[in-house]
């Protein structure tokens, strides 16, 4: 059997019945991800790359099977359940950052300069909206 062939039909299995998981996993962080940014400014040591993933979880381009990893692990950081409650100040992040560490590691061949550079820019807007807010304070 041809490897694009072996491969295209693991990825059927893999992704088969996944869709409606990838699609509430869309939902959920189209709606939490910027909020939930904004709360972990300072706790996410790796802003940057994990605004890339979501640019790259995003784009057309990417495989599926790429972003159903990728907005997993996204919904996650988003959910406001998970092992270790985000209220709480010391460690709420802990474990978000350890889940999407493994993955940006795992994923960093799928996210593009493209995807990078619109997180630079994003978290440059991000940052002068804030600067913003704080001097109308």
């Amino acid at each position: 059997m041809e490897n694009g062939l072996k491969k295209r039909i693991l990825e059927g299995e893999i992704l088969d019945g996944a869709e409606d998981r990838i699609d509430a996993n869309e939902k959920r962080v189209i709606a939490g991800f910027w909020k939930t940014l904004a709360k972990a400014a300072g706790k996410v040591p790796f802003a940057e790359e994990l605004v890339a993933c979501y640019y790259c979880a995003f784009d057309p381009a990417t495989p599926n099977r790429v972003r159903a990893v990728l907005l997993a692990a996204l919904a996650y950081f988003v959910l406001p359940l998970d092992a270790i409650p985000d209220f709480l100040a010391i460690f709420g992040f802990t474990d978000d950052v350890a889940v999407l560490g493994a993955v940006i590691a795992m994923m960093r061949g799928h996210i593009s300069d493209s995807h990078r550079r619109l997180a630079v820019e994003k978290l440059a807007q991000l940052r002068e909206m804030a600067a913003e807010g704080a001097d109308a304070a």
